[in-house]
């Protein structure tokens, strides 16, 4: 079962309007840049997106949205963009903030057959007593907030606790990078790069990766898989050659570079000429 297909635009050709996605990246480590900016040349708009964040200004998600084609954001995290700021409070993006380990959750239910479940994570907020903004109405206005969602009292862990009931998310699309990957689909993702992309590769009904070093089937050792072919849907050849961005660069004394995520997962480590690790 070959699901290697010969380019970007080729896998996401039949992504159309209003369609919903689940992409993987944290920060900037792991975003599919390749099939992202694949989807910015197609035109499509009006799209629903599912990420641990939407990227910055000029890169990752933050491309779709900085032109116009994001309709709703569901993430856990979204300080490091202008764009989004902008558009929300205006009242042209509507915004799901979730807890990050939520989101996660979220997620791994949806590509687990997992309808829903129940968390402690946001009891007693407006996580689960209502109210969060979601969209704006451009004058300062609520237009939509978040609902009232159902709370449970369980017997856990020895004591009784509340906790708030979570649906799970399920996307049309999924849009993934791994390091490595197989003509079966299955893929290797490097470090921090691990975080959400598996989780949003499962949630998508049709998951494309964008894999940089692709080998045959059989030449991946089973324990080094992070992600099972049965989750894949489509695979694009990216090459290692691809450009990487470190979202933040920390200079300390000494002109050493401070952490700071690459992404490709990799941490920056190197000297004051601001070369990537």
């Amino acid at each position: 079962m070959d699901k290697v297909v010969g380019s970007a635009a080729e896998a996401v050709a039949d992504i159309g309007d209003g369609a919903s996605l689940a992409v993987g990246g944290f920060g900037l480590s792991g975003n599919p840049m390749v099939l992202i900016e694949a989807l910015l040349a197609t035109g499509v708009g009006d799209l629903k997106v599912v990420s641990n964040n939407c990227g910055v200004d000029d890169w990752g998600l933050g491309l779709l949205l900085g032109a116009g084609r994001l309709a709703k954001m569901t993430a856990s995290y979204v300080g490091e963009n202008k764009e989004f700021e902008r558009q929300f409070l205006s009242g042209e993006l509507e915004v799901e903030l979730t807890p990050q380990g939520t989101l996660a959750e979220k997620l791994r239910a949806g590509g687990s057959g997992i309808a829903a479940f129940f968390t402690p994570t946001g009891v007693g907020t407006q996580v689960a007593e209502g109210g969060l903004p979601r969209r704006y109405d451009g004058s300062g206005g609520v237009a939509v907030a978040s609902p009232v969602k159902e709370t449970r009292t369980f017997a856990f862990a020895g004591s009784e606790r509340e906790f708030v009931l979570e649906e799970a998310i399920t996307t049309d699309f999924a849009l993934v990078h791994a390091a490595k990957g197989d003509r079966h689909g299955n893929l290797v993702f490097n470090k921090a790069a691990r975080n959400f992309s598996p989780l949003a590769a499962m949630a998508g009904r049709v998951c494309i990766a964008q894999v940089e070093e692709l080998v045959e089937p059989g030449q991946l050792d089973p324990d080094e898989i992070h992600l099972p072919g049965i989750y894949v849907h489509r695979v694009v050849h990216v090459g290692t050659d691809i450009e990487k961005r470190i979202e933040k660069r920390t200079v300390r004394e000494g002109g050493t570079i401070g952490a700071g995520a690459g992404s490709d997962g990799a941490t920056a480590a190197g000297a004051s000429t601001g070369k990537e690790a």
